[in-house]
């Protein structure tokens, strides 16, 4: 009877380890994945990686997005003043 009970606690062990082992390859993909890109970012817009320069690009692309946003509503001079604030805060940061 304790065989039984070994196998069972024994196959059940092997199949936690299994999902671990399978998540922890696919989140170490994922985080090798978002690495590379930012890397690959930073490269062709000739920025250094930091923290900062990701916040300001963000900002950057987020004003040019109002832009289009105000474009929609046909609003031509909001979307004037949303897109060259975009490209004065993303050409501080691309060199």
């Amino acid at each position: 009877m304790d065989d039984v009970f070994a196998f069972i606690g024994n196959a059940f062990g092997e199949f936690i380890r299994f999902i671990v082992d399978g998540l922890t390859g696919f989140f170490a993909g994922i985080g090798d994945a978002a690495r590379s890109f930012m890397q690959g970012l930073s490269d062709s817009l000739g920025i250094p990686l930091t923290l900062i320069n990701l916040v300001v690009l963000v900002i950057g692309l987020w004003l040019l997005w109002k832009g289009v946003a105000a474009l929609m509503r046909t609003a031509i001079l909001a979307t004037l003043i949303w897109w060259l604030l975009g490209v004065t805060v993303l050409s501080w940061l691309i060199r």
